[in-house]
């Protein structure tokens, strides 16, 4: 009864099938996962795009909730003309910063060509804003609100005080912490909340990634009162450069 005829055992043939099944689903999947990310370049080779089987699916165009559409894999958006070289000559060498690393978005101050557009509710409202526009939200009187309090820098120097306080409206949590510049008294600038040591003891805010006089070279968002993708990548950066690169030192190896 296992058998169709002498010669073809069934068991045989459905797990033949299995196999090839198997096989396509790994083709399939592997191949839709380069929808993201690619194509890259070989290391210390431009221009050459990693197409190693199995090969970049054809773009497709996905339907967001807001009407627009995308296409993935998207048209090539990366930043040219980096300021970074390789520090040896051998495959796989890390790279070193040529230019000004807090400004340039190498290493860790790297950032992505993200939509300079606002993050949004599902009704269409901007999501991160700060509470001078969100009226139904307030600071809980058990936690130490900011505003006011003087930000301190890596170098233990006042870079300015918080102005205001930017909640996110969708996930109720703060996102930033708005700083009135010490040095540039007309400038505001943001700070990433993860950034940001709030002390209701000390009634200040410590900031180990950056020195109080690289507030004032903080990136900007161009409407007041919102933050787009682009922006909060390159503000993020800005602050995770300085992790690295505030001062000469910091980039130089522990032993």
């Amino acid at each position: 009864m296992a058998e169709i005829t002498g010669y073809i055992d069934f068991a045989q043939v459905l797990l033949y099938v299995f196999w090839a099944f198997f096989a396509g689903l790994v083709f399939y999947l592997v191949r839709e996962g380069k929808r993201e990310g690619y194509p890259v370049v070989y290391d210390g080779e431009q221009n050459r795009p990693y197409t190693d089987f199995p090969p970049i699916p054809k773009p497709k165009k996905f339907l967001l909730h807001d009407g627009t559409t995308v296409e993935a894999p998207a048209a090539p958006n990366e930043r040219d003309n980096l300021n970074l070289e390789p520090s040896a000559k051998w495959q796989g060498a890390p790279f070193i910063p040529t230019g000004d690393p807090m400004l340039d978005g190498v290493g860790p101050g790297s950032y992505a060509l993200r939509k300079n557009v606002p993050d949004l509710l599902p009704d269409g409202e901007i999501k991160i804003v700060p509470l001078r526009d969100a009226s139904s939200f307030s600071i809980s009187s058990r936690d130490p609100d900011p505003r006011g309090m003087d930000v301190i820098g890596a170098d233990g120097l006042i870079a300015g005080k918080i102005s205001d306080v930017w909640v996110d409206r969708g996930e109720f949590i703060i996102r930033y912490l708005e700083v009135a510049v010490k040095d540039k008294p007309a400038k505001r600038v943001l700070l990433p909340i993860m950034f940001a040591e709030i002390s209701g003891s000390r009634n200040d805010v410590r900031v180990n990634a950056i020195l109080a006089s690289q507030f004032a070279d903080v990136p900007t968002v161009a409407t007041p009162g919102q933050v787009t993708f682009l922006e909060e990548d390159r503000i993020c950066a800005y602050y995770g450069a300085g992790t690295l690169y505030a001062w000469e030192e910091r980039a130089d190896p522990l032993l």
